[in-house]
């Protein structure tokens, strides 16, 4: 028996749905929206989870009159959302050191490191860190026995960081190397007390405002910070170069973190910068007087890494204007200023060594950081630890 071939449904028929599938299609499109939700929480919770404990346990943070310190033979663990879980272990004079102090072994040459979070490894393992990596690889370049010992702080910006010099000169160094960031000039006479350590307010700008949108989204539709976290970490990393600085550059306040990168200094940051002198004066003339040789040195954040990186930067910004700064303010108290941030020339992406969100270098660009060091200080800037020519030839 055949069948007819050129059988046409009825009129109206085509396109027509099934009653229960007007029920099943939004519950299947429904339960495929909560799956993926569910997975996105729960990879987002994996991997951007913040631990309840904090470096902050391991601090003295409610005393202005001595700045923050960290309490003695303490240890604590943090986990910040992008970070691993980091190991915090104080000495016995409350510095995150990685070594027992005491007197110098003979012939070794000590350098004690203050500064602020950077410098004291924050978000990384203290193997992984810049005063971890710094003398191993200025002991292979310049052939001498190099000792340093970490008086970083958190929060440890100019005020805090000359409340405390005296440690450092009690430590008896060869050599006193500060490591500076944009926040050490811009908070330099933060007194931390707890609670205050605020962020600048959003931008209203229009990406900024997208982004704000969004996350805003999220939380009310049931969704986790987590998630949007998760979100903004992936947005900034995957960006361009060029895309990553100009949104930077766009959504931030003149007078916030993209203050310090005007070719003009606003009369805001002039005055952070006054401020910051004053500290600076203050270190650099206990140094003198007790007879230590002291250097300084500017680490860029992240977007400004980019900057120096990529070459070119918007018309009004110059990535180079608070280094040139920094360099004559150390250079007029007597000290010596090491100069790294021409060496992000060459460096491909060094953006994408740091954490997007939090700032900080990760491990990677901690590393980086010791090797540039190290190049300079053997190279000639600090006489003392000039690696003769064909130890360099040897080692480099």
């Amino acid at each position: 028996m055949n069948l007819p071939t050129d059988v046409k449904p009825a009129p109206g028929a085509e396109g027509k749905m099934a009653r229960r599938d007007w029920i099943l299609l939004p519950l299947l499109a429904l339960l495929t929206i909560t799956l993926i939700s569910v997975c996105a929480e729960l990879v987002a919770r994996r991997t951007f989870s913040e631990s309840a404990t904090s470096l902050e346990s391991c601090l003295v943070l409610t005393d202005p009159a001595t700045g923050v310190r960290g309490i003695p033979n303490s240890v604590c663990w943090e986990k910040s959302a992008e970070s691993p879980l980091v190991e915090y272990r104080l000495d016995g004079a409350g510095y995150r050191s990685g070594m027992q102090y005491g007197p110098k072994s003979p012939g070794t040459y000590r350098i004690v490191m203050i500064g602020s979070s950077l410098a004291m490894g924050e978000r990384v393992p203290f193997e992984k860190t810049l005063a971890a990596l710094l003398p191993v690889e200025l002991s292979r370049r310049s052939a001498r026995k190099i000792e340093l010992y970490n008086e970083a702080m958190a929060y440890g910006f100019a005020r805090n960081t000359a409340l405390r010099f005296q440690d450092a000169l009690r430590a008896q160094p060869d050599l006193i190397l500060w490591v500076l960031t944009p926040l050490d000039v811009e908070r330099a006479g933060f007194t931390y007390v707890k609670n205050s350590f605020n962020k600048p307010a959003p931008s209203d700008s229009p990406i900024a405002s997208l982004k704000n949108a969004i996350l805003k989204g999220i939380r009310e539709r049931g969704g986790s910070i987590v998630v949007g976290n998760a979100l903004r970490h992936w947005l900034y990393e995957f960006q361009s170069q060029s895309q990553y600085i100009r949104s930077f550059l766009l959504n931030r306040p003149d007078e916030g973190e993209a203050g310090f990168l005007k070719a003009e200094l606003s009369p805001q940051w002039q005055a952070h910068v006054s401020e910051f002198d004053s500290y600076a004066a203050d270190i650099e003339q206990q140094a003198k007087a007790a007879g230590v040789p002291f250097a300084a040195t500017f680490a860029p954040n992240r977007v400004q890494a980019a900057m120096i990186s990529l070459g070119e930067w918007p018309p009004g910004f110059d990535p180079y204007q608070l280094d040139r700064t920094l360099r004559s303010i150390v250079a007029s108290h007597g000290g010596t200023y090491i100069d790294i941030l021409p060496d992000f020339r060459s460096l491909i992406g060094p953006e994408h060594m740091y954490y997007p969100l939090d700032g900080h270098p990760d491990a990677q660009g901690q590393a980086v950081l010791a090797e540039l060091l190290a190049k300079k200080l053997a190279g000639g800037v600090i006489p003392e630890l000039k690696a003769s020519t064909s130890d360099a030839s040897q080692r480099n």
